[in-house]
């Protein structure tokens, strides 16, 4: 256990990880991290390379007696989702507020950004050291890896002349990630007809937190609640109950993310204000009963607002508002009989925003098979047409199909055996992840592999410890094997003791 950052950051991969947690990298706005990549390659004398879309590429010659081995590209993202408990933080200008609990890091009252974070760590750990056996490497950190893939996207392949990718944006330790889904976002924009707002009348909020929420490919199967969905329910059942006016909506932060919170403004008679609270409450216990075991710290509840309403949704605006939120797929839709237990395909409703003429349903599609990702789209595009919407397709991701034949697969598994004395589980994950970009141009094979993250994209993000340094000391081995990429084969034997640096 570590009593301390300090401590903690003697071990370079976490010396690393506590500097970029110091540094600006918001998804879509990576230019301070990307510098600072440059500066770092420089300063140890490393060839490298800046494009347009802030990606970089470091490369490393080979430590003596590798030079023949197979080119290695190391790969992941750079940029972070953020996400905060805490309205004091500005992630503009505060850096990331780390803290140790037991073996886990955490920080506080934030997201981590550990995925991305771990694999600049591993890559500027591998990059600094002269000491670490390795093939020739081909460092390549993307940005926007966490949202669109535009750095993956967009990157010139032409540069790079690696044959084995390995990628460390995975977040289970002991398991090789050898398959990614596809995906897709689309936003659904309906138009809004307003009406004057009636006199005298209160306007109330109904509002959903307390949820867990977390990225909509790797919790969309553990049941927790969507807050947009949760209040669509709530609003269908008023609108059977009592007389409202809805005049605004607002939830969600990423079509990436499970909404924790969302919130409908209404316009209701004062006297039917108790009755409002009633039946939101009566909810409530509805939502908490439904997912007492995922998010049973849900909240359903009524706040009267000072503000005077002007204008309304008309009633037309106000009922395809409802069916929008009733029928956009939001959850699994199809389980994986190739991986017993993997999602195959899934939709998530992210966020609702009210605009001066319309409102925006942003949505993403997952699925490894591409032909099921299709029947998701054409589902949306009918809805759309039915409920008179006009929907978007934007950022598009290629799916990552299972290799067989795959010979880094192998050698990860031969050497974890002779490592751990154990056998290694090949994995596939239901989100997206940039290999399958990398596929698409180039002839890899891939895998991916990182320690243990929990509740990525949330506020309650942590890093588990020990599992970073044996990931750390597991790539390593890998690496200091990779000579015998072409030996690889049941009578492969593989010297995995020290002394290879862990530091």
């Amino acid at each position: 256990m570590f009593s301390s950052l300090h401590e903690l950051a003697q071990f370079t991969v976490f010396h690393y990880f506590v500097e970029i947690s110091k540094i600006k990298r918001r998804s879509g706005q990576e230019r301070e991290i990307s510098d600072f990549l440059i500066r770092f390659a420089k300063d140890h004398q490393l060839e490298v390379i800046q494009d347009q879309a802030l990606n970089i590429i470091i490369k490393k010659p080979a430590s003596p007696g590798y030079e023949h081995a197979p080119t290695v590209i190391i790969q992941g993202p750079m940029d972070m989702i953020e996400d905060k408990s805490d309205a004091e933080h500005d992630f503009v200008k505060d850096p990331l507020q780390l803290r140790i609990e037991g073996d886990m890091l955490y920080a506080t009252d934030t997201t981590l950004g550990a995925n991305s974070g771990i694999a600049l760590a591993y890559s500027l750990a591998l990059l600094s050291s002269n000491r670490i056996p390795h093939p020739n490497l081909e460092i390549v950190l993307t940005t926007e890896g966490r949202l669109t893939m535009k750095g993956a996207r967009e990157l010139d392949t032409s540069l790079l002349s690696g044959t084995i990718l390995i990628n460390l944006d995975s977040d289970e330790s002991g398991k090789l990630l050898v398959s990614g889904a596809g995906g897709i976002a689309n936003t659904f924009n309906l138009p809004i007809f307003w009406d004057d707002a009636a006199k005298n009348k209160t306007l109330c909020s109904i509002h959903i937190s307390g949820l867990k929420g977390g990225h909509s490919g790797l919790c969309i199967n553990q049941g927790r609640g969507n807050s947009i969905k949760l209040l669509g329910r709530i609003l269908q059942g008023l609108s059977t109950k009592m007389e409202f006016s809805l005049t605004g909506l607002a939830g969600g932060t990423k079509d990436t993310s499970i909404p924790r919170e969302a919130e409908a403004l209404v316009l209701i008679n004062p006297e039917k204000v108790g009755q409002l609270e009633a039946e939101v409450a009566q909810w409530n216990q509805i939502f908490k009963n439904e997912l007492r075991h995922s998010d049973g710290q849900v909240l359903a509840q009524v706040t009267k607002e000072e503000e005077v309403c002007q204008r309304v949704f008309s009633k037309e605006t106000t009922e395809k508002v409802i069916a929008a939120l009733l029928l956009l797929p939001s959850g699994v839709e199809n389980m994986s009989l190739d991986f017993p237990g993997m999602v195959e395909s899934s939709a998530n409703l992210g966020v609702v925003n009210t605009h001066d003429t319309d409102i925006t349903f942003e949505n993403f599609i997952r699925s490894s098979e591409k032909s099921l990702k299709d029947k998701m789209m054409n589902e949306m595009k009918t809805l759309a047409s039915v409920l008179g919407c006009e929907v978007k397709f934007g950022y598009d991701y290629p799916e990552w199909p299972y290799n067989p034949n795959s010979k880094i697969r192998l050698l990860f598994e031969m050497v974890y055996k002779e490592k751990y004395g154990e056998k290694i589980e090949s994995i596939a994950l239901h989100a997206g992840i940039e290999c399958g970009l990398f596929l698409e141009k180039m002839d890899l094979d891939a895998i991916s592999i990182g320690p243990n993250v929990y509740n990525s994209h949330t506020p309650n993000e942590h890093l588990s410890i020990s599992s970073t340094l044996k990931t750390w000391e597991y790539l390593l081995a890998v690496l200091k094997e990779i000579h015998a990429i072409e030996l690889v084969g049941p009578q492969s034997k593989f010297n995995t003791n020290p002394p290879f640096w862990i530091g």
